[in-house]
Order: structure tokens, then sequence, then C-alpha cells
């Protein structure tokens, strides 16, 4: 399977903020994925980028929409508003990871804070990324 998917935090407000990390995963990406006015954040896209924005609340069909493109071979960034791992995008693609088709779960999946922090399972692999993630919110 060719496609990948990264769950990208936004930071805590000015694009300034942005990490590089999280620039560079967003201006990778083929797609991104995420709650309309987060994608209105993101200043220019790469040439070819698709945007698939959403409203509110819909976190799981958000996620199973960016793991079904990135299963399709595309290169999907799933925007957050702040700390993925903060503001629920990470679980909510982990646990759609968990509930749907076996094919993601083969996916490389990764988490890019765009704040300071491990969001955690930070650059681990995919399996331990998503171990240490929900071993985290388990705890927290």
């Amino acid at each position: 399977m060719s496609g990948s998917l990264v769950i990208v935090g936004l930071g805590p407000g000015s694009s300034d903020l942005l990490t590089p990390a999280a620039a560079r995963a967003l201006q990778a990406a083929t797609d991104l994925v995420g709650y309309g006015p987060y994608l209105d954040r993101i200043p220019a896209a790469a040439v070819g980028q698709r945007r698939h924005a959403s409203g509110n609340r819909v976190e799981i069909e958000r996620a199973r929409h960016a793991l079904k493109l990135a299963a399709e071979g595309n290169k999907v960034a799933v925007v957050s508003g702040g700390d993925p791992g903060v503001f629920a995008m990470a679980a909510a693609v982990f646990e759609a990871v968990e509930a749907g088709d076996p094919a993601w779960r083969e996916l490389d999946i990764r988490i890019e804070p765009g704040i300071n922090g491990d969001a955690g399972g930070g650059r681990r692999g995919r399996r331990s990324a998503r171990r240490g993630f929900l071993r985290d919110l388990a705890v927290g």
C-alpha cells in the first residue's frame, strides 16, 4: 500500500507558530482533510492538492474519509486545530482504524504535533504510536 496518513496539529494560533515538521507534512500531502475553518488557516496549497472540508463534530466520519483516501494511495494530512492528541483527531483516526477496514491497519500513520510535544506517539512507528497514544488516553 503506497498511501500514508499524517495527523497534523496547526498549533496554538498564527501560522507563524506552526512547527517546520508540521508545515512540511502539509506541503507534502496530496489531500488535506479537516474541519473547514481549520483548513482555512492553512495559507497556500501545493499544486494539485485537494481539500476535503467537513463540519464540526464529525471526527470519526472525517477520519474514515481520510483513511479511505490514504488506502487509495494518496498522501493524506488530517488537520487538527491544535495538538492532535489534545484536540482528538489522533484518537478519532486510531478509533476508526481499530473499528474499520483491516487494510487501514497497514497504512503508514504518524502524528506531527503543531506545537512542541509528543502527542502520544510523535514520530515513532505506526503501531507503537497507536499503542502509546491509546495507553496515554486511557491513563489520562
